[in-house]
């Protein structure tokens, strides 16, 4: 793939959003390419691996880890809950707050598909060395925040 030349100068600040914007739908594309043979989403996905790995979450809270908004993951959580692979439990202090769990189905397929996955992440990302990983890292929780 050749580079086009830019005809219009942005400041580096513009040009590195855009190469780092444009990254990371390549490798989110060919990192979750797989999933479409278990008819999941990306954002269905996520949240099966958030429940996975943290355990029964309020709705809002997977809203959070991720990074939707509290519209979206209802529309997310009723497809999952469709095909029997979550389901909300109404909180019993406060009936307005839902716990989202990984049914059995659910739990069944999360722990099919995440080693592929971690696999396939894995194979994308050894395109860097370990350092140049943990360097990348570092540089996201700063553009995030976290690092201050």
């Amino acid at each position: 793939m050749t580079k086009k030349k830019r005809t219009r100068k942005d400041s580096q600040a513009v040009a590195a959003y855009s190469q780092l914007s444009k990254t990371a739908n390549i490798v989110s594309t060919e990192v979750h390419r797989p999933l479409g043979r278990h008819k999941l989403t990306v954002s269905q996905f996520g949240v099966l691996e958030a429940l996975y790995k943290l355990g029964p979450m309020y709705q809002r809270d997977l809203a959070r880890e991720i990074v939707k908004t509290t519209g979206n993951i209802t529309t997310v959580i009723d497809n999952l809950e469709k095909n029997d692979l979550v389901r909300r439990e109404r909180e019993a202090k406060d009936r307005r707050y839902f716990m989202i769990v990984l049914t059995e189905k659910g739990e069944k397929l999360i722990k099919k598909i995440y080693p592929a996955h971690a696999k396939q992440v894995e194979q994308v990302m050894k395109r860097l060395t370990k350092a140049e990983q943990e360097r990348l890292q570092k540089l996201c929780e700063k553009l995030e925040g976290a690092e201050q």
